[in-house]
């Protein structure tokens, strides 16, 4: 496991490094098209995000990175959050299967434009950037629902967290809709969407938890009114 500093032991190296190129070597093989442009876009983006970040936390916020691989049923996490986790990782796995299967092997989704296309690389550049963001302006941004008591965790209101509450989860909405829409997959545009409202659900327990149990968080929802998305949630 990664120990308390964030270095990580070389088994946990070759763990991660297995586990982040796994998915775009099952969404490239389930195509059936190991030449399909847009498959390697997104395969590449995923890549860059996981190794980037990674990279910068092992440097930077060793702490933030032990915290990442923490496993559901650590510590304070509330009960709930267990379920919604596994939920969005089975969730996760099928989005993966569905688009590559839907855009390229079988062509369900039989027709595409190309803006919309466009549309969702740009998401994707958009996404890259509060995902990133979020691990650099806040070392408390947990995988899991709880209050890190023993990293005297505080609130935070600078950088992407002074645009939106949840900056991080708006990253991986942009990513859920944004990589079907590159793709071509409107089934994965559905199973996008499935995979947001999970999000949406989760962010509205996360408040309640920090509104009751983080001091000046809702000092900090006063000052940014946004959960999500500027001037509607």
């Amino acid at each position: 496991m990664a120990g308390e500093t964030g270095r990580l032991t070389t088994g946990k190296i070759i763990f991660t490094l297995f586990y982040l190129l796994s998915f775009p070597t099952l969404l490239l093989f389930l195509s059936g098209n190991w030449g399909w442009l847009e498959g390697w876009i997104f395969s590449l983006w995923l890549i860059v995000l996981c190794f980037v970040t990674i990279f910068y936390l092992y440097r930077n916020d060793p702490a933030l990175l032990a915290e990442r691989y923490k496993k559901p049923g650590f510590g304070n996490q509330k009960g709930w959050d267990k379920y919604l986790v596994y939920g969005l990782l089975f969730g996760f796995l099928f989005w993966i299967v569905i688009m590559p299967l839907d855009a390229e092997r079988f062509g369900w989704t039989t027709f595409f434009p190309g803006w919309l296309k466009v549309l969702g690389a740009t998401g994707l550049v958009v996404s890259f950037i509060f995902f990133y963001r979020s691990f650099a302006d806040n070392t408390f941004v947990s995988p899991l629902v709880r209050i890190q008591t023993e990293r005297q965790q505080q609130v935070v209101s600078n950088g992407v967290y002074g645009f939106v509450r949840h900056p991080m989860y708006l990253g991986g909405i942009l990513m859920f809709i944004g990589a079907p829409l590159l793709l071509g997959s409107f089934y994965g545009v559905l199973a996008g969407v499935a995979l947001s409202f999970l999000l949406v659900a989760r962010i509205i327990g996360e408040e309640n938890m920090l509104v009751r149990e983080l001091e000046g968080y809702a000092h900090y929802q006063e000052k940014v009114k946004y959960r999500l998305i500027p001037f509607i949630w």
